[in-house]
């Protein structure tokens, strides 16, 4: 038998050794996973603007304050990171992006998004040429605007064909036209006996056959089905191609998208690979996804399938459902190709909306609505108005995207309803065009961002990237300062601008309250999300036309770093080389940063234009040509204002 001794004391050292595991347990429990220090820190916070140092902890901001205070959460299994002396923000958010149907397709596309010369550009275009096999395509889909090039002007179809006789290329310009060299013709099979679809147009030689050139007038359906004709990715490349997508936004310092969903994107049938990356940890951006309606006349069965099945917030951090939009019925979609002329709504816009917005209501459910002009907007508040008043939204979180041309009317009447604005900088892309239909007077307010964050309607800024605008939020973020196009125009008066802590928050802040997530993220704040930029330079103090070439140097998403270059490179796990080998992304990476803008004369850009006449617009200054019609509003050319890019 035991002695009672032997039992008391085995009893008493393994009380003591709970009590040392104990201690160790709790001294553990306080340690900091990951402590930053040494950066000029921008919290966004008014009771801590400008800490130290940071700690975060399971995903989390642990503390925020004096080197000090912070250094006493080091711990053995610390990771301690030295900034460097550089700024470093809240993650960025991206209010409006289309970045689960873009992913799909990243790898495929050659991207032009901040290349500062057509001359780069049809450089970039040849090698890929020479690098893609038969009978994959070439494609440049968006992102950029043809005044962002030192020429100012698009490639001739003839200059792509010398290019590539034989390799299909695709190049989408913003919502408004593409451009096919012959064998994409040949791929896709237009010739002379195919009809024009609706709301497009196939442009003609003398002889009637197609010369390449697909106009969207007034819409980009045939802009985009005949994008749809290429070949697509396998389900394993397009789960690479997504990562890399992810990354490339990771790079510019983005931790967080709104998904704005997107034609000819299912649900559920196109999220399995957003599924799929989320399921496997492998998810580098926070995205809240919105549920786009897929065919016109459809929508209410669309709406009440997903409201059925689907609740409002399911998911978690990484991946949530965020609502309903932004297409809600086709029939209030004014497709913003500024361009053509303002489209009417059909008569049955009222009906139609009324019929989904009770649904949405009903159920709890958020709504974004694309709405580009007053005209739309203000017939959609007369519907989310009338069904307030017998299905009172509560509190409901609704908003609508884009509103360039929005007036203090309708902003008092979405202030009352409670719902707010989403801003995206397809200005920056689109504004010279504005400028040559509507006057440069019209233009200074064009979206009212300034008036809208004074109103105190909730407001907040993106890209609409990737076709119709760029992903670099660092572009939406100079347009915000500076209120200059992509191609340097001024747009903006200085009392219509923000300084650079609003804009920011523009950016981080602000878009919480769209995807329902106040307090969460936004801000460098004990107890939010861990997600955070350290910048390559600081965008507090370099000159406002240095902003552009911002881009991050490390990225952190809830306390684990997403990207790093120099000196933090290896925190970051690196990326699975792209799919397939061939793809420009191996080649050619994302987003283009230069280190400054390339310049050339009035007589240079003319002598590259490819107009055979004389027009007095060469270089595409078409805002400086007197003899445009731009009063002309329903007139194809007087949109235009010269013809030479058609060549």
């Amino acid at each position: 038998m035991m002695d009672r001794r032997a039992v008391s004391a085995g009893l008493a050292m393994t009380g003591l050794l709970g009590t040392i595991e104990g201690k160790a347990m709790a001294e553990n429990a306080r340690y900091a996973g990951t402590i930053l220090f040494n950066g000029k820190f921008t919290t966004l916070d008014p009771q801590n603007p400008a800490p130290q140092a940071i700690a975060i902890k399971e995903g989390r901001f642990q503390a925020v304050g004096d080197l000090s205070d912070v250094i006493a959460l080091q711990g053995p299994g610390t990771r301690m990171i030295d900034c460097e002396g550089r700024r470093v923000i809240p993650g960025l958010c991206d209010n409006h992006i289309h970045v689960i149907r873009g992913g799909l397709n990243f790898n495929l596309e050659l991207r032009w998004d901040g290349v500062p010369s057509l001359a780069d550009a049809m450089r970039m275009l040849k090698q890929q040429v020479d690098r893609t096999p038969a009978p994959q395509w070439v494609r440049v889909v968006g992102g950029f605007s043809e005044h962002q090039f030192a020429e100012k002007r698009l490639p001739s179809l003839a200059e792509i064909n010398v290019v590539a006789p034989d390799t299909p290329v695709f190049i989408l310009h913003l919502y408004d036209r593409a451009l096919l060299n012959g064998a994409a013709l040949r791929a896709v099979g237009y010739d002379r006996d195919t009809p024009d679809p609706p709301g497009g147009v196939i442009q003609r030689d003398s002889q009637g056959n197609p010369t390449g050139l697909l106009i969207a007038s007034p819409n980009a359906s045939i802009l985009y089905a005949t994008l749809a004709k290429g070949p697509k990715l396998p389900l394993d490349y397009q789960l690479n191609s997504t990562r890399h997508f992810m990354r490339d936004l990771n790079r510019l310092g983005v931790t967080s998208v709104l998904d704005a969903g997107g034609g000819y994107q299912n649900y559920p049938e196109d999220y399995a690979v957003i599924e799929q990356l989320h399921e496997r940890g492998q998810l580098t951006l926070r995205i809240g996804y919105n549920l786009f309606t897929q065919k016109p006349r459809e929508e209410k069965e669309d709406f009440l399938r997903w409201t059925r099945s689907a609740r409002h917030h399911q998911g978690d951090d990484y991946l949530r459902l965020n609502g309903a939009g932004e297409m809600l019925v086709f029939s209030a979609a004014d497709f913003e190709d500024f361009r053509m002329p303002r489209p009417d709504m059909p008569p049955n816009m009222e009906d139609d909306l009324e019929e989904i917005v009770r649904i949405l209501v009903a159920n709890r459910w958020p709504w974004r609505m694309h709405a580009t002009y007053e005209e739309t907007i203000v017939r959609a508040l007369d519907v989310f108005e009338k069904v307030n008043r017998e299905m009172p939204f509560d509190g409901l979180h609704w908003f609508f995207d884009h509103a360039e041309t929005i007036t203090p009317r309708s902003i008092d009447r979405v202030a009352a309803l409670g719902g707010g604005i989403a801003f995206q900088h397809r200005m920056a892309y689109q504004g010279e065009y504005f400028v040559e239909r509507y006057g440069a007077e019209a233009a200074e307010a064009t979206p009212p961002f300034r008036r809208v964050l004074e109103s105190g309607v909730r407001t907040s800024a993106g890209t609409d990237a990737t076709r119709v605008a760029s992903y670099d939020p660092w572009v939406s973020l100079s347009w915000l300062v500076t209120g200059r196009t992509m191609g340097g125009m001024r747009l903006y008066p200085h009392r219509n601008l923000l300084d650079r802590h609003e804009a920011l928050r523009m950016w981080t802040q602000h878009v919480a309250w769209f995807s329902g997530e106040e307090g969460r993220k936004g801000q460098i704040k004990q107890g939010q999300l861990a997600d955070l930029a350290v910048l390559s330079q600081d965008f507090f103090e370099i000159p406002s036309d240095r902003i552009r070439q911002t881009e991050s140097v490390l990225t952190i998403v809830g306390g684990k770093p997403v990207y790093g270059t120099g000196n933090f490179e290896g925190l970051a796990e690196p990326p699975p080389p792209p799919m397939p080998d061939w793809s420009p992304v191996a080649r050619f990476g994302g987003y283009h940063k230069a280190e400054g803008a390339t310049s050339v004369n009035l007589q240079t850009a003319q002598s590259a234009c490819g107009c055979a006449t004389p027009c007095a617009v060469h270089g595409h200054e078409h805002a400086r040509a007197t003899q445009v019609p731009v009063s002309d509003f329903k007139s194809f050319w007087g949109a235009l204002g010269c013809a030479c890019w058609a060549v």
